[in-house]
Formats: C-alpha cells, structure tokens, sequence
C-alpha cells in the first residue's frame, strides 16, 4: 500500500519539528533531514501499531483516506501552495 501525505516542517529554537496533518503525527530532529526521517518512522511505527490492534481501516477512514488507482491511499483535499503572508491591521 502506498499513501500521499503532506508533510510540513519548521523551526522551533534549535530543534525541527515535521508534522503529517493528515494523521496528526508529529516528530522532530535537530536538522530536516533528520526531523523527516523520524516523521517517516513514526509514520509507519503508528500505521503498523493500529494494523496490530485490527484498527488500521476505522483510522484511515476516520483521517479521510480513499484508495485511488493502483492502490494509493490520499486523502480527498491536497496541499497545492504553502508560504507566509503579512497582513497590516
């Protein structure tokens, strides 16, 4: 099974923090690649977790994940621009 997930990384102090809000995982490194990695061994530590207790289904449909052509899980919304914005009140 392959599934498309947003990934999302900042900096807070000298850590970096990378979140999937699609499954509401968060982890974090002291450089991106290294807060990628443990985001995607999280990912994958919680997917086989909820696989084992017979869960993985109900916690898929429950993030909204349908399966698309060649079994690729996405959620129905996806990421397409992401970048700061100032706004003078």
């Amino acid at each position: 099974m392959k599934m498309k997930l947003t990934e999302e990384v900042w900096k807070e102090g000298n850590v970096y923090v990378s979140y999937c809000p699609e499954l509401d995982v968060a982890s974090c490194g002291e450089t991106v690649d290294q807060a990628r990695r443990n985001l995607q061994e999280a990912i994958l530590i919680n997917l086989e977790e909820t696989k084992k207790m017979g869960t993985l289904d109900k916690y898929l449909e429950e993030a909204g994940f349908h399966q698309e052509q060649d079994e690729i899980l996405s959620v129905r919304k996806e990421l397409v621009g992401f970048r700061p914005i100032e706004i003078a009140v």
